[in-house]
């Protein structure tokens, strides 16, 4: 059997190997997903964002719980701040969720950001993938939590959830900085806390002013104790519940064309950088060039439009 054909099946080895050759950008693991793309685009993809210390992997972790007790196969991405000396996750998987570590049914994999914005691994895309080919249900992506700058999980995500707790102010200000818009379920957690039900109150009112037109999802607000797992049985039913009004109300189909185009533009966008780039380093001038711009006999923005004009003339 080849290698993708391993992924298909299920089997976790290959799966855990085709993901570490994915980080490593190897051309194997290029060649594989090629083989693998025909089989992606039936998980169920998961979003879950929000600023550190709100338990987003608590919640994680318990909503794996329920989706297993539905039978379904799970797969979860936690993309993890890149450790300053090693480039990987500075959080590894052995580490999260560990009641789930013998489960044949969950895959769990820690990734680095690598310096990417948006709370998103540059991998992240291509992993979902692989997961989906593998035949997971659900696959649960768990952001960095960096603010503002997390809207980038809505372009792979069909469900967006973001978490809060109570008390954290600066959580507001994120979302009437952005996060407002792309949040499908709004989760108020460590809802024991004193201030919750304010927090509630804030976030429906931002939501009632911003408007949706018809036949569009309104947002939810769910409160949750998810170290003790109340209001997780909620939050999982209403995830099961936009699903089903993604497939009925035919919103699939858009976010599905939205990832395909973004993919095929980001690869482009990598392919262009990294052979104009590779032309320029092997230029004869190349050297010279640089040193010019130390001397400051030259400047980098004159020789960058020259230099790319005669790459792409």
């Amino acid at each position: 059997m080849s290698f993708a054909g391993k992924v298909i099946d299920g089997d976790v080895r290959s799966v855990a190997r085709l993901i570490r050759d994915i980080e490593d950008d190897m051309a194997e693991a290029r060649e594989a997903l090629k083989d693998l793309y025909g089989y992606t685009g039936n998980a169920h993809i998961i979003g879950i964002t929000g600023a550190p210390g709100t338990g987003k992997s608590t919640l994680v972790e318990k909503l794996v719980e329920g989706f297993r007790g539905e039978g379904k196969t799970v797969g979860v991405i936690a993309v993890d701040p890149t450790s300053p000396f090693t480039g990987g996750a500075i959080l590894g998987d052995r580490v999260r969720m560990q009641s789930h570590s013998t489960d044949k049914g969950v895959f769990i994999r820690s990734v680095a950001t690598r310096g990417h914005l948006g709370g998103i691994s540059r991998s992240t895309n291509d992993i979902i993938n692989v997961l989906d080919a593998a035949g997971k249900d659900v696959i649960i992506v768990e952001t960095v939590g960096v603010g503002q700058d997390e809207v980038e999980i809505v372009r792979m995500a069909h469900t967006t959830i973001v978490v809060l707790i109570p008390g954290m102010g600066d959580d507001i200000q994120a979302i009437k900085a952005g996060i407002l818009e792309i949040g499908d379920i709004f989760v108020v957690n460590k809802a024991d806390r004193d201030g919750a039900e304010k927090t509630v109150r804030e976030i429906k009112d931002m939501l009632q002013s911003n408007r949706r037109q018809p036949g569009e999802w309104g947002p939810l607000v769910l409160q949750t104790q998810a170290v003790r797992g109340v209001g997780v049985p909620d939050l999982k039913s209403e995830i099961n519940r936009h699903r089903s009004f993604l497939l009925e109300e035919g919103h699939i189909e858009p976010i599905l064309e939205d990832r395909a185009r973004q993919k095929l533009l980001d690869e482009i966008k990598d392919m262009v950088v990294g052979r104009i780039l590779d032309r320029v380093e092997k230029r004869k001038d190349y050297q010279k060039v640089v040193q010019d711009l130390v001397l400051k006999v030259d400047n980098p923005y004159s020789q960058a439009e020259r230099m790319v004009d005669e790459i792409i003339k």
